[in-house]
Formats: C-alpha cells, sequence, structure tokens
C-alpha cells in the first residue's frame, strides 16, 4: 500500500492506494465518529462490492446501512439526491454518521454533497471503483449534481476523510469505463508532467490490459499531482482550474448529447483534442504535439472528436462554464506538453476553427 496526503491542514487527509484493501475495515474505522456508516453505491457497483466492504465494517462492530441508487450520469440530479436524504432521514442519521461512498465519479458527487448538506455536514469517505475516480474525482472535495443546463452546476466544495482506492478492483471495469478513466490519465501528464505523458506512451497497452504495477504507478502518479495542486489551491481560485484540461469543451459534449450519451472520460477526450488544437492555432504548441495526443488518446480506445454537435450550440452551452467571469469564457490551454495556463481572451475566430472539429 501506497499513501499520499492532501495537505489542508486540519482538513488533511490520507490516500491509501494499493490491492484489495476493500474488506478491511482497519483503514476507516479510525476515521468514523460513531460504529454507524450509510454506504451509497449504485445497482451495478453494489453487486460486486457492497458485501465485501459491508461485512468487512461489521466485523469491525459497525452499523451498516445501504443505500442503492440507480447507475449512470443521467440519475446524477435532485431526484436521487434526495433519495439519499430520504434513507438517512428515516434511518435516523445523525451528524456523527459517516457516509461512505462506494463507485465511480457519479456516487461520489452524490455522496459528497449529500454529506455536506445533511444536516449541514457528515462526515464522508470516498472508495472509487473507477479508474477515473480513483486519479480524480474522489479527490479534492468536488461534489455536486447536474442541471439540465450545465453539468455539475450546483454542488459545494467538501473534503473526504479518507480516500480509499483498490486497485484490484480496476480489473472488473468493462474495456469503455476504463477507457474513460484513461482520459483524466493523459490529462494529468498533458498539464503537469511531460515524462509522465511519454511513459504512458510507453505502458498505454500495459495499461489497457491491467498490468498491476502499472496501474499502481498511474495512479499514484495521478493521485500526487492532483493532492499538490488540490493542497495549493482548494477552492479554485488560481491553479487549481488547469484540471478542467478539455473539460469546458467536454461538458458543453455531455449536455448537447444528453447526459449519460458519453461518458464523461470520453467527452474529456474528445475536448482535450478541441483544447490542443486551439492551443496550436494561439501558437502555443507545435502541430506534432498535437498529434502526440491524438495518437495517445486512439490508443487508449478514447474518441478524438464529438459527433456531430452543431458549433452554435457548443459555444451556447459552454457559456455556464464555471470558469467564464463576467461572461467572458476561459480556457485551459497547454503552453507545451507538461504545462497549461488559464487563458482570457481567445480570438472569436481561432475559438470557431476549434469549434469546427465538433460538426466534422
Amino acid at each position: 500500500m501506497q499513501t499520499i496526503r492532501v495537505e489542508l491542514g486540519a482538513r488533511a487527509y490520507a490516500i491509501h492506494i494499493g490491492e484489495h484493501l476493500l474488506s478491511g475495515a482497519g483503514l476507516i474505522l479510525p476515521h468514523l465518529d460513531l460504529p454507524k456508516v450509510a454506504i451509497v453505491t449504485n445497482t451495478t457497483v453494489a453487486a460486486l462490492y457492497l458485501q465485501q466492504l459491508a461485512e468487512g465494517l461489521r466485523a469491525g462492530g459497525v452499523d451498516v446501512i445501504s443505500i442503492v441508487l440507480e447507475d449512470g450520469e443521467s440519475y446524477k440530479n435532485w431526484a436521487t439526491l434526495n433519495r439519499i436524504y430520504d434513507a438517512l432521514i428515516e434511518r435516523r442519521c445523525d451528524r456523527k454518521t459517516t457516509l461512505i461512498a462506494l463507485g465511480g465519479g457519479v456516487v461520489g458527487d452524490l455522496a459528497g454533497f449529500a454529506a455536506a448538506t445533511y444536516m449541514r455536514g457528515i462526515p464522508f469517505i470516498q472508495v472509487p471503483t473507477t479508474l477515473l475516480a480513483q486519479v480524480d474525482s474522489s479527490i479534492g472535495g468536488k461534489t455536486g449534481i447536474n442541471h439540465p443546463l450545465g453539468k455539475n452546476m450546483i454542488g459545494a466544495f467538501y473534503q473526504p476523510r479518507l480516500v480509499l482506492a483498490d486497485t484490484a478492483v480496476l480489473t472488473s471495469l468493462p474495456p469503455r469505463e476504463l477507457s474513460a478513466g484513461m482520459a483524466e490519465v493523459i490529462k494529468h501528464g498533458l498539464i503537469r508532467d511531460a515524462a509522465f505523458f511519454a511513459w504512458l506512451e510507453q505502458n498505454m497497452e500495459k495499461l489497457l490490459a491491467c498490468d498491476p504495477q502499472a496501474l499502481a504507478h498511474a495512479v499514484r502518479r495521478c493521485c500526487e499531482i492532483k493532492a499538490a495542486v488540490v493542497a495549493a489551491d482548494e477552492r479554485e481560485t488560481g491553479d487549481r482550474a488547469l484540471l478542467n484540461f478539455g473539460h469546458t469543451f467536454g461538458h458543453a459534449i455531455e449536455s448537447g448529447l444528453g447526459y449519460g450519451k458519453w461518458l464523461h472520460g470520453e467527452a474529456v477526450a474528445a475536448g482535450m483534442v478541441m483544447a490542443a488544437d486551439l492551443s496550436r492555432r494561439m501558437g502555443l504548441i507545435a502541430p506534432v504535439d498535437v498529434d502526440r495526443i491524438i495518437a495517445l488518446l486512439k490508443r487508449a480506445r478514447l474518441p478524438i472528436a464529438p459527433p456531430g454537435i452543431a458549433p452554435g450550440l457548443l459555444l451556447q452551452l459552454m457559456g455556464v462554464d464555471k470558469k467564464a467571469e463576467g461572461g467572458n469564457l476561459r480556457f485551459v490551454l497547454l503552453d507545451a506538453l507538461g504545462a497549461a495556463s488559464v487563458r482570457a481572451g481567445v480570438p472569436a475566430a481561432l475559438l470557431q476553427q476549434a469549434l469546427a472539429l465538433a460538426a466534422a
């Protein structure tokens, strides 16, 4: 097991990374105020891992409540959030009940937002079961739900007490889910670590084959990068926005297609190509850099362009992006492979050329 710390003063917490961590309650017990937890999961993950986690906790003397939701991005909404509240109230959960998110990014975002708002805040632990959640969404305290007009527009910053990333569960992911997570892995290399990006170019096939050592290295490096960024800028007033590379385009793609049509990582992959293309058009990176990005995304079995969304619709949907200030769009662009910055004032003509990729 490897442990990385997210240094946030009194709210600092550990990310434990390793194989077969799910059934051991010993890592979780020290973080409980009372021996009572509510596990929030979905139908897919519950069939695979709910019993294993619950039995391990019960063996440690913990009272376990299970809240099983429907699976999918389309359920990341108020109605599903209220199902969590209903279960917590019906079972008389109080401020010392710990909420455990067992699942991918949708479960983590929903459970985290419920924890942030139920009785004005209860303890929260992340047990991510997808690659995307282990390397990205479970870390940093972003929680929330989607609105029909914009992804993740309603939520809160609320840090977990612990992140428990069991890399052994990644072998059960369908190939499409594994590839979707790989988009966020690639993103971390592009914005912060050129050497890691080059390592991904050398090891992509091992990662897709779920080689244990390769997966452990990729998860650890991404967690290191994200933990450092979050510790320096918890509430995204500066460099944390760099973690959204590809997301301004990607979130608009998800909204434009309808939530759940594409996985989040698939939309981010296409969004990263558009952001890289815009970076090239602005003279920040070379065409060969864009070619390397596209080649790696293809090897990761990811899309490199959205399927025929009108540029005007994309631009409209991007207008509600959380990085916009005063109605003006800001973009995370690449200054080089391994280095990114947030830029405003992108020339409209260049933006339109990048958006044209969506209609190709």
